[in-house]
């Protein structure tokens, strides 16, 4: 691409050659920290004269509706149910929830883990009550608790926990654990944090987990997201404006989703529907390439052209019957030479997207190749794999703005120059601390995959499993992403609808066949199938509202 048409680009805001940015409408459920949901509840009773009590009894009601289907579902259980309460507001909710439970008639034991002197305001309101209708609360002592409880309710800690259980809730959470009953959770698993998603040693693991008002971004990451079990969003009346702060990640659920996957126009051609050129393979990896470029035609593209090392091409001419190849010179080690470039360049102004990375390997003349490359296309990228080591570390402005990467923890750590352990202490910070840095949007790939913008919006995906740990996954992703981005979506709304469309067919391979026994060219195969369902309204949440 000249000189010229790559700032007539950037002027124009286009994200491909010939079509403007699409943009659809986006509202969907949000995702917050501990202290934005404290500021939440702050503002509901400063600015619209919300009680806390009322946001107690709210909490503590939602919580004991959800207890009683369970114990009227069949195959459920009538009681006892068993409380373990800290002293703090999440003992409050259980408090109410204990009250309410009672009333019905559903045998009910509370205990009080921790000293009774910390209750106060709305819980120790609470805990009064509890105990005027004769429900006593003795203090949490193993060899006094009930032998079997049919379901515990743990209102142990709430949001506010961070680090390693201290006594006497780790003794608390220890029987919890070992109990053998069903433990439900109320708003976190104590144990969990409510921001990162790290776990203590003896966190609770739910088999639900009643959250407020919105869910916390540690209940969506891991390790915290596998304590959660079932997670059910309760509205307790917190005014919807103050839950609808742009500043509050996106979740990304198949209602987001759907309206970035349309039908395409009746009169489209193989031309509108987007080119997409790709870089990919090496010695060893045409796998990786043929993955890639079959993923982008089957999630839409209308052309896709695979440039290769020129040994590879007919390897890969066999590998793929839909895609065309472009041969490329080579180095010695097979990988692509920086004596390409010219060849690519003649490809640049047809595009749509550029896609570079999957197979690459780690010839450093091939970094070469890629930096030379970027420094001419203004328009979409899809920044993958090898392309990443190839790149690392990575500096500001050595990606185009109308990029985006993929990395798993270890690649973003090589960007950044830090550990992948680093990494994956805090994935959200990091991965928007990588945006703002590269100036480009930044996926960070693994349960609950992390997207993030340089603008600071944030996004966690809701689909996804364990069909996705097989090699080649990726490429597979990186092959979407280019198809959204070559159909018109711009760069952030292209890796949230491709991050979705990936997770879902890892969850669909694992329902049809196992994920042990999934691998990549499962995922490209039920790519039609998957869009199918999802423009039809038939992927589950992976939620419930109450």
């Amino acid at each position: 691409m000249a000189q010229s048409s790559k700032i007539r680009a950037r002027e124009t805001g286009t994200t491909h050659v010939g079509r403007p940015q699409i943009r659809y409408p986006y509202s969907g459920m949000k995702l917050c920290t501990a202290s934005q949901m404290q500021e939440v509840d702050r503002r509901a009773a400063a600015e619209f004269g919300m009680p806390s009590l009322l946001l107690m009894e709210n909490a503590g009601a939602a919580v004991a509706r959800r207890v009683w289907e369970r114990l009227q579902h069949p195959g459920g259980c009538w009681g006892p149910v068993l409380f373990a309460c800290g002293p703090g507001n999440n003992g409050g909710d259980g408090f109410v929830a204990a009250r309410r439970l009672a009333n019905r008639g559903v045998p009910v034991s509370c205990f009080l883990v921790g000293s009774r002197e910390r209750v106060a305001g709305d819980a120790l309101v609470n805990l009064e009550l509890l105990e005027r209708l004769g429900i006593s609360l003795p203090a949490w002592e193993p060899g006094v608790l009930p032998a079997q409880p049919q379901l515990v309710v743990d209102a142990l800690l709430g949001t506010g926990f961070r680090g390693a259980l201290r006594e006497p809730t780790a003794a608390a959470a220890a029987w919890m654990r070992k109990c053998g009953a069903p433990v439900v959770a109320i708003d976190v698993p104590s144990g969990v944090d409510a921001d990162t998603g790290a776990a203590a040693d003896l966190a609770i693991q739910a088999v639900e987990t009643i959250t407020f008002g919105l869910p916390k971004l540690g209940l969506v990451q891991e390790p915290g997201r596998s304590h959660v079990g079932r997670l059910v969003v309760a509205d307790i009346s917190l005014p919807r404006p103050l839950l609808e702060n742009p500043a509050f990640a996106e979740w990304i659920t198949a209602r987001e989703a759907a309206p970035w996957w349309p039908e395409r126009p009746a009169a489209a051609h193989k031309g509108s529907a987007g080119r997409v050129l790709l870089l990919a393979g090496s010695p060893g990896l045409t796998g990786a390439a043929a993955l890639a470029g079959e993923a982008a035609l089957r999630a839409g593209a209308g052309l896709v052209t695979v440039g290769v090392p020129a040994s590879l091409n007919p390897i890969l001419e066999v590998k793929l019957t839909e895609a065309m190849t472009l041969p490329l010179p080579e180095t010695p080690g097979g990988g692509l030479s920086l004596a390409g470039l010219a060849a690519v360049q003649e490809q640049l102004p047809r595009l749509h997207a550029l896609a570079v990375g999957p197979g690459l390997g780690r010839d450093p003349e091939t970094g070469k190749l890629l930096r030379a490359l970027l420094d001419l296309w203004a328009g979409p990228v899809v920044v993958d794999a090898d392309g990443l080591n190839l790149l690392a570390p990575a500096r500001p402005g050595a990606f185009p703005s109308g990029a985006v990467l993929t990395p798993h923890p270890g690649e973003l750590a090589r960007l950044l120059g830090t550990a992948a352990a680093e990494v994956e202490s805090n994935r959200i910070e990091t991965v928007r601390a990588a945006a703002r840095e590269f100036g480009c949007v930044v996926v960070l790939k693994g349960p609950g995959t992390c997207i993030a913008g340089p603008d600071g919006r944030l996004s966690v995906n809701g689909s996804g499993g364990p069909a996705l740990a097989t090699g080649g996954a990726g490429d597979v992703l990186t092959g979407i992403v280019a198809a959204a981005l070559a159909r018109g979506l711009p760069p952030y709304e292209a890796a949230r609808a491709g991050v979705f469309l990936h997770g879902l067919l890892g969850d669909l391979a694992g329902e049809s066949m196992g994920a042990p026994g999934a691998v990549a060219g499962d995922l490209v195969r039920l790519t039609p199938a998957a869009l199918q369902c999802l423009r039809a309204g038939k992927v589950a949440s992976p939620y419930d509202s109450i």
